[in-house]
C-alpha cells in the first residue's frame, strides 16, 4: 500500500510553544492509547480513560497503520510542543496539524458516544443517531480538538468517552490506533464550581456571627477563596467532621482579619462559652477560651476575667488566681482583677491578704454604677449557687461595714 508522511509544520511549534501554560497542562500521564484489529466490516468499541478532574479539552488522534508500520511520534510528544490548547484552538487548520503520523491507505469510520450502552448499541446496528460525533466518510487518520464548553461529546463531568470503529475495507484486516490526551484546567481540576461554592456559600451564610458583620459580601468572597485555595473540593469534602469544623474556623478566622472584623470574630467565640457555661457545661466553656482564644495568643484581659471565673466556680482555685494575675498584668487599672484575687485568697485561707485588698479598694467603684460591696455580694450569691464553702463570708463582710 502507498504510505503518506503528514508532518507538523515547525513554524506551529515557533508560535505558540514560547512557554508552559499557567492555565493548565496536557496530562501525559492520564492519556488513552490503544490499538485495535478490525476485521473486514467489523466494528470494535473503545473506551477511553477517565479523564481527571479539570478535564476541560481533549485532543484525540486515530491513524490507521498496516501491520508493520509504527507511529512517526506519540500524540503525547507532539503536544509537548504545542502546551496550551488556545494555540490550536484557533481554528480547525492547528487541529489538522496533529495529524503527524505515517498512514496507511485503510480507511474507517467512526463514532463517539458518551454513554456505553449507546455505543454497545450501535455495534450491533447502523443507526448513530445517538452519537455525539459521527465521521460517515471514511478516513485513515483523523485529529480533532474538542471543548468541554462547545462540544456535545463532554462536559467537564464526564468520565470517558466510547469510540466505536467500523471498519472500511471488505477483504483485508486493519489496525486502528486510537490516542487521547486531556487538557487539564488548573482552576477546574480543584473541584470548585458552581454547584459546590454555593454548598461552601451556606456554610458561611448560616454562621450566627454572619449577621452582625458590616462586610458580609466581602467576607463571604474571602471565605470561599480561602478553603478553595488550600483544598479541592473532593478533599474537603472527604474531610473528617472535626477535620472540617478546624478548617472552617481557620478560614472564618483568616476571612475576618482580612475584612478587619476579626473582633467579632472573638466576640462570637466568648459568646458560645458563655453561652455553654449558663447550660452547665463548664469545662467544655473553658476549653473554648483556652482554645480558641488564649492558646492562639489573642486573649484580651476579659478573657482572663472570664477563665479565672470559670475556674474560681470549679475549685480550681490555682488556676484561677494565676488567671487573674495575668489579666490584672494586661490592664493593671481594671480593680475587678484585685477583687476576684481577694476572693481567691478568702477559699484558700490566706484571710489576711483578702483583708487587705478589701481594705485598699473597698472605697472604689467595680464600675460606675456598681460598688466594690455591691460585687462582693454577688459574687458570694453566685459563690452559693455553686457550692463554695462559705464559712469565711461573714468574716469579710465585716471589713466591708
Amino acid at each position: 500500500m502507498l504510505k503518506k508522511l503528514y508532518l507538523i509544520l515547525p513554524i506551529l511549534a515557533a508560535t505558540i510553544a514560547s512557554a508552559q501554560s499557567k492555565d493548565g497542562y496536557w496530562d501525559n500521564v492520564r492519556t488513552t492509547s490503544e490499538t485495535i484489529i478490525l476485521k473486514a466490516g467489523e466494528k470494535k468499541v473503545i473506551k477511553t480513560a477517565d479523564f481527571p478532574e479539570g478535564t476541560t479539552e481533549i485532543v484525540y488522534r486515530i491513524t490507521l497503520l498496516d501491520d508493520n508500520q509504527k507511529l512517526s511520534s506519540s500524540l503525547v510528544s507532539v503536544l509537548k510542543a504545542i502546551p496550551d490548547p488556545t494555540g490550536i484552538s484557533q481554528g480547525t487548520a492547528g487541529v489538522i496539524f496533529l495529524a503527524s503520523s505515517i498512514s496507511g491507505d485503510d480507511k474507517t469510520k467512526y463514532a463517539i458516544f458518551s454513554q456505553s450502552k449507546d455505543a454497545e448499541e450501535f455495534l450491533t446496528s447502523d443507526k448513530p443517531n445517538k452519537a455525539c460525533l459521527y465521521q460517515e466518510t471514511p478516513v485513515n487518520k483523523e485529529a480533532r480538538l474538542l471543548k468541554a464548553k462547545d462540544s456535545d461529546c463532554f462536559t467537564a463531568k464526564t468520565q470517558n468517552l466510547y469510540f466505536v470503529f467500523e471498519s472500511d475495507n471488505w477483504v483485508m484486516k486493519e489496525k486502528v490506533i486510537l490516542e487521547v490526551v486531556p487538557w487539564i484546567d488548573n482552576k477546574a481540576s480543584r473541584g470548585w464550581n458552581n454547584d459546590t461554592k454555593k454548598e461552601l456559600l451556606k456554610v458561611a451564610q448560616n454562621l450566627e456571627l454572619a449577621k452582625s458583620l458590616n462586610k458580609k459580601e466581602e467576607f463571604y468572597a474571602l471565605f470561599l477563596e480561602n478553603i478553595s485555595k488550600k483544598y479541592k473540593a473532593s478533599e474537603y469534602h472527604q474531610l473528617l467532621a472535626v477535620e472540617k469544623n478546624r478548617a472552617t474556623e481557620l478560614a472564618i478566622e483568616e476571612s475576618l482579619r482580612q475584612t478587619g472584623e476579626i473582633n467579632k470574630y472573638y466576640g462570637a467565640i466568648r459568646n458560645k462559652s458563655v453561652a455553654l457555661f449558663n447550660k452547665g457545661k463548664l469545662q467544655e466553656a473553658i476549653e473554648v477560651i483556652n482554645t480558641d482564644i488564649i492558646n492562639k495568643n489573642k486573649a484580651t484581659s476579659a478573657d482572663y476575667a472570664l477563665l479565672g471565673g470559670y475556674y474560681l466556680v470549679t475549685k480550681q482555685f490555682a488556676k484561677a488566681e494565676q488567671a487573674y494575675n495575668t489579666g490584672l498584668k494586661l490592664n493593671p487599672s481594671d480593680i475587678i482583677f484585685q477583687l476576684k484575687l481577694a476572693h481567691v485568697y478568702m477559699f484558700t485561707n490566706r484571710l489576711s491578704m483578702a483583708k487587705a485588698l478589701h481594705k485598699s479598694f473597698s472605697n472604689q467603684n467595680i464600675e460606675s454604677n456598681k460598688t466594690w460591696k455591691e460585687q462582693v455580694n454577688d459574687d458570694f450569691k453566685e459563690f452559693q449557687k455553686f457550692g463554695l464553702p462559705s464559712e469565711n463570708f461573714k468574716k469579710t463582710l465585716r471589713v466591708l461595714e
